[in-house]
């Protein structure tokens, strides 16, 4: 049974929500983005079947003669068979999906992820209706980071509303090299442990040229505390073994005109998110945070695709250190373990090649540079870029709509990563 296209499309805007960072937002980023991964296994996971599918089935097992004894009012009324049949056809049932994948991160250590999800059925007139998608899923990994999560994608009224909601509670074990530039090359750990939960919901209504936009909220609270640790450590920051609550309220503006989510061979993807905390919305710290993404794909022959996707982060105010914008997060870049720069300010750019190869393998080659700042005065310099590179290989777990198993290999500087994945990087 083929993965469903719906269920990596409501992964990609999750993982590229970019809720938050390290903290009580994180757990929600990286829970969710693990449970929408193990979701796009959906077809796979659970054959649907429907009552219509079944005669179907029985029908091309009868001999002719057999088939009109059995199906005498068949025969004698083709079309208002027809019309049932169709009719049933459209009611049919939805996909379930249970199923632990494997997880591999460079900043959380590798485990499994278990999900359990339900993407809803689509009546056939609306087709080119995103479905719904409900599910919980778990985070379990060898460094300690423990998760679960669970919410839903809900499409209302064919496509017109798009309306998401999640919470998730958790642990996550991680290290912390410090903030600004300088302190992720001095390469200092100070080994962390956050523990924390948070709810996010957002409203979006499509507008013209299938434009979505609308209004966030983010509501969590984390308490950090140190793991035992030898050697030099960087300075510990003000937020640990401090209770922290953190509230916002913001917007959020996409446009996706990819055909194929799951292997974009053309068409773009455009997403703006603003969040913005404040004490008067009961949020121990006052800062804003924007995100913006742009991919954008070309296909050079049949099995031959590039890709390209930037991505800028800005942070105002006086966040919280995990509130800062982190660098390799999310595949931005492969090749640096996320939390080991971070700053006010990031940007970051690259470009993948993609080989299709014969008997559902696949090569690709990407590379790309990014850097970290804390703006204002201290503006980006050539000397503070942070370059990277790497290969991966390719396989496709299903063919209709080529959905991929990833792996890659990725070098940036005094830095190495491997990643385990399903779907494309970006």
């Amino acid at each position: 049974m083929p993965i469903k296209p719906y269920a990596k499309a409501y992964c990609g805007k999750v993982m590229r929500s970019r809720i938050g960072h390290f903290g009580a937002t994180r757990v929600l980023e990286i829970a969710c983005a693990c449970v929408c991964i193990c979701a796009a296994v959906v077809g796979r996971a659970s054959p649907q079947f429907s009552i219509s599918q079944t005669q179907s089935q029985l029908a091309t097992t009868q001999t002719p003669s057999t088939t009109s004894q059995a199906n005498p009012t068949s025969d004698a009324h083709p079309e208002t068979s027809k019309k049932k049949k169709k009719k049933k056809k459209s009611k049919g049932p939805g996909s379930f999906v249970i199923a632990p994948l494997p997880i591999v991160s460079p900043a959380l250590g590798s485990g499994l992820v278990p999900i359990v999800g339900y993407i809803t059925p689509i009546p056939a007139r609306d087709r080119l209706v995103e479905p719904s998608v409900v599910g919980v899923g778990g985070l379990i990994t060898n460094n300690g980071s423990r998760a679960y999560v669970f919410g839903g994608d809900l499409y209302l009224d064919r496509g017109r509303f798009d309306v998401e909601a999640a919470y998730a509670h958790g642990n996550l074990d991680y290290n912390l090299y410090g903030v600004g530039f300088a302190a992720g090359n001095e390469g200092l750990k100070l080994p962390l442990e956050q523990a924390g939960h948070v709810f996010f919901a957002k409203a979006l209504y499509r507008l013209p040229l299938d434009i979505y936009a609308g209004m966030r909220f983010i509501d969590g609270s984390s308490f950090i505390t140190i793991k035992p640790s030898s050697g030099d450590i960087p300075p510990i920051p003000p937020d640990v073994g401090l209770h922290t609550n953190l509230r916002s309220l913001g917007m959020e503006i996409s446009r996706d005109s990819r055909p194929n989510r799951f292997y974009p061979l053309k068409g773009s993807v455009i997403l703006f998110t603003g969040d913005f905390f404040a004490q008067a919305l009961g949020s121990k710290y006052s800062y804003q945070s924007y995100n913006f993404t742009f991919n954008k794909y070309w296909s050079i022959k049949d099995n031959q695709v590039v890709a390209y996707n930037l991505f800028w982060c800005g942070t105002g105010g006086s966040p919280p250190f995990y509130g800062n914008c982190i660098y390799g997060s999310n595949n931005e870049l492969r090749g640096y373990t996320a939390g080991r720069y971070l700053d006010r300010f990031m940007f970051a750019t690259q470009g993948e090649y993609r080989l299709a190869l014969p008997w559902r393998f696949g090569v690709v080659g990407f590379g790309g540079l990014g850097s970290v700042t804390p703006g204002g005065s201290q503006l980006l310099r050539v000397h503070q870029f942070l370059p990277a590179g790497g290969f991966g290989a390719r396989y496709v777990l299903a063919k209709q709509y080529h959905v991929n198993l990833r792996t890659d290999f990725a070098w940036g500087k005094n830095n190495f990563t491997w990643g385990l994945g399903v779907g494309e990087a970006f």
